[in-house]
């Protein structure tokens, strides 16, 4: 999800174009904007009153979302698509929930109003929450700010990954929000098996990833945290003239898991091989002048604000982050040949699959693989 950004002098323009946008909604996700006007009127707690314009967001591969605009308001509606969906897949009733929860702890997140499981109102579930006014920064070296800011941008980002984790799942309500235990295991398995169900062709290192990743899991505690799935800067609202984080949105992969995961994933930004993400890589960067720390001094102050430690080598995280979001792009690519992916540049994933294979594959071969 991508709500508009607003006041967005200090963003950089080119790559903003292809994800930030919003447009007319696609004909393949429209639906009766009449009858939602309808329901709305009932179903909204504030008052709300047409008349009622719609655009889409570029951005939300897998869940469509719309800008809903009032005179008075603007809300963000997230939808699962049409068409045949893979197994536990564009589960929006779950993102509403965990947005519920931590709407009532004050984390940063958009204020959820309501979910509607009724399809015959747009023809799948729904649910809408307030639009939150902000920047996205879809290029991660943020290269239009000055390195003060660059640098307060960053630390805020790890301060609220951090926060997260160490929520109780238990007090917010979560605590049946995923199986406890064993997270790297059964991710390794679930992404292998939407791979196989998504495969459009051979990707050598794909399958050797598959092979390799369940055994080298490791050892690791039980804790059971609530992590994100996709925090990375263009799920991050941040104030529109400040250096900090408003808004942390597109909840669709959040479950409990291990806090590590959600950390290097978020960490991607800083070992994303070049040419594969229009939000571009920190590697090879001039870190020091760009006002960025590096991967290690990153990890350290969010395991100075946890407490928590690495267990394992980085190479496992990495090579698993990088299978991992292979295997989601496969799925965004399956959805496109069966014509109802969510985004309009989703042709152009399918050649991001194997380089960031390969990268995957060269990250398991630093921590042991053969």
């Amino acid at each position: 999800m991508s709500p508009s950004p607003e006041n967005d002098s200090a963003q950089s323009r080119a790559p903003q174009k292809y994800l930030g946008d919003v447009g007319e909604v696609r004909a393949n996700v429209r639906f009766d904007e009449q009858r939602l006007d309808s329901w709305l009127r009932s179903a909204l707690p504030d008052g709300y009153r047409g008349p009622l314009r719609v655009q889409q967001f570029d951005g939300g591969q897998s869940n469509p979302t719309y800008l809903l605009e009032t005179p008075a308001h603007k809300y963000v509606l997230r939808r699962k698509p049409p068409g045949t969906l893979l197994k536990s897949a564009h589960a929006v009733d779950r993102e509403f929930r965990v947005l519920r929860a931590l709407w009532e702890q004050g984390f940063p997140v958009p204020e959820p109003l309501v979910l509607c499981e009724d399809k015959s109102v747009i023809g799948t579930m729904f649910y809408v929450m307030r639009h939150v006014a902000g920047r996205i920064f879809w290029d991660c070296a943020m290269p239009d700010l000055a390195p003060a800011e660059r640098a307060a941008i960053f630390d805020s980002a790890n301060a609220t990954l951090a926060r997260l984790h160490l929520l109780d799942p238990a007090k917010v309500g979560l605590q049946d929000f995923g199986r406890p235990g064993n997270y790297f295991a059964r991710q390794i398995a679930r992404w292998s098996q939407q791979y196989e169900a998504a495969r459009t062709d051979d990707i050598a290192e794909m399958d050797q990833l598959m092979a390799w990743l369940p055994g080298a899991v490791p050892a690791e505690a039980d804790t059971a945290r609530l992590i994100h799935g996709d925090y990375s800067f263009h799920n991050l609202l941040i104030h529109p003239s400040e250096p900090r984080v408003v808004a942390v949105i597109d909840w669709e992969l959040s479950t409990l898991g291990h806090p590590l995961g959600d950390l290097t994933y978020h960490m991607m930004e800083w070992y994303r091989p070049a040419g594969v993400d229009l939000r571009g890589t920190l590697a090879g960067r001039d870190l020091g002048a760009l006002g960025i720390p590096d991967f290690a001094d990153y990890a350290a102050r969010y395991c100075e604000r946890t407490g928590f430690s690495v267990q394992g080598n980085w190479g496992f995280y990495r090579a698993y982050n990088l299978f991992r979001v292979a295997a989601i792009i496969q799925g965004v690519v399956r959805r496109m040949q069966t014509g109802n992916a969510a985004s309009s540049n989703a042709a152009e994933l399918a050649a991001r699959v194997r380089p960031l294979a390969r990268a995957g594959w060269l990250e398991a071969r630093t921590a042991g693989a053969t």
